[in-house]
């Protein structure tokens, strides 16, 4: 069993700063982690990743086994040699994927049976496959296997699938003892916090997760439609409930106001597919609000992106070349709209972690969603 070494170096209120020690490399919290669902974070190179500060990348188990395959993952020296990243990487468990099939795949108290939404063929996940697989990719932190309860849904369902996901996270930490790495660095493994919107499962699932003694704990089942200040009450909640000692990673979120409200209560690490996905359609971040670059207003407007960001796009080029290039169907406005927004989303989390260190983080969340809140000049 690898045990991680998580340093909290400073609190502001509830906010944290810390470190998180991984075989490839130190991961200072909080922290943004881009999202590299196939091995390869859309639009963007790992040499640009490195060069704006991204720390940690995900990987996703259901779509990688699928494709390419653990096996072909595995005979190449696992998934940092694979893709050519020698940073940390976290995988998801490919629950998510899984349970968002609902016309594919079949649940038991075993596992789940699913067909490939690539070529129909039939496969079946277990707390234990997820965990050999994830051990064949080398990945420096492995998620259990999860039930992501459907929002909305009855107290009744969430209590069920609850149970199960908790049944599994067991067998899971099971596995883990059971195996070893592969390649000669520890692998960490996050306990998932399920339990929908019911508050008394959450601190149920919370509770139950802490006598397994995960090296983390991730708090799922959020950002799937809920309202917003459900998510915030459900998450302080569960980091309220939660060790200090432990990292804590709230899943699939989400929008910049959705991080900084979520690094107040507590939170270390996200992941979220806002800063690509809007990249890749035209829709950018600032320190100033949002923009869309479609707009025929920035056909001649020559200013960066983002005066105050120091990005490779908003140092070399005016929105207008980057509306140019989105009109003209040309790849290079989807690299340079997703390297700025990216770094965004890291310049986030950087000056959040350096107002709590500077014990400044009210009045830098205050200023900073002022600022968020205008229209970009």
């Amino acid at each position: 069993m690898y045990n991680s070494e998580f340093r909290l170096l400073h609190s502001s209120g509830s906010a944290r700063a810390g470190v998180l020690t991984t075989g490839h490399g130190d991961i200072p919290t909080p922290i943004f982690m881009p999202v590299g669902t196939q091995g390869t974070v859309k639009a963007i190179e790992p040499r640009e990743l490195d060069e704006i500060g991204a720390r940690i990348i995900l990987g996703n188990t259901y779509h990688l086994y699928l494709r390419p395959g653990s096996d072909i993952i595995e005979r190449a020296g696992g998934l940092h040699s694979f893709i050519g990243w020698d940073r940390p990487i976290l995988t998801d468990s490919g629950g998510y994927q899984v349970f968002s099939l609902s016309d594919l795949r079949g649940i038991d108290p075993d596992g789940v049976a699913f067909k490939s939404h690539h070529d129909g063929s039939f496969h079946r996940f277990t707390p234990e496959s997820v965990i050999d697989i994830q051990r064949s990719f080398g990945s420096d932190i492995m998620m259990a296997l999860d039930e992501c309860a459907p929002f909305p849904c009855t107290e009744e369902y969430a209590e069920h699938s609850n149970e199960l996901t908790l049944r599994w996270a067991e067998r899971s930490r099971n596995r883990l003892e059971q195996t070893q790495p592969r390649y000669g660095r520890g692998q960490m493994l996050f306990g998932i916090i399920q339990g929908s919107v019911y508050p008394q499962l959450r601190e149920l699932s919370v509770r139950s997760l802490l006598t397994m003694e995960f090296e983390g704990y991730a708090i799922g089942g959020l950002s799937v439609g809920e309202p917003v200040e459900t998510m915030y009450s459900i998450t302080d909640l569960c980091t309220s409930i939660l060790p200090e000692e432990k990292p804590r990673y709230l899943m699939g979120v989400g929008t910049p106001e959705n991080i900084i409200e979520s690094i107040e209560r507590g939170v270390d690490l996200f992941d979220c597919v806002m800063p690509t996905r809007n990249g890749r359609n035209a829709l950018l971040f600032t320190r100033r609000g949002r923009m869309n670059l479609r707009n025929a207003g920035y056909a001649e407007d020559f200013a960066p992106v983002d005066p105050e960001c120091e990005c490779y796009t908003c140092r070399n080029f005016t929105r207008a070349y980057l509306r140019h290039l989105f009109k003209a169907g040309e790849i290079l406005g989807l690299q340079l709209a997703t390297l700025h927004n990216l770094s965004f989303y890291l310049w986030l989390t950087q000056s959040a972690r350096d107002a709590v260190l500077a014990d400044r983080f009210d009045n830098w969340k205050r200023d900073t969603l002022t600022a968020m809140s205008a229209v970009p000049a």
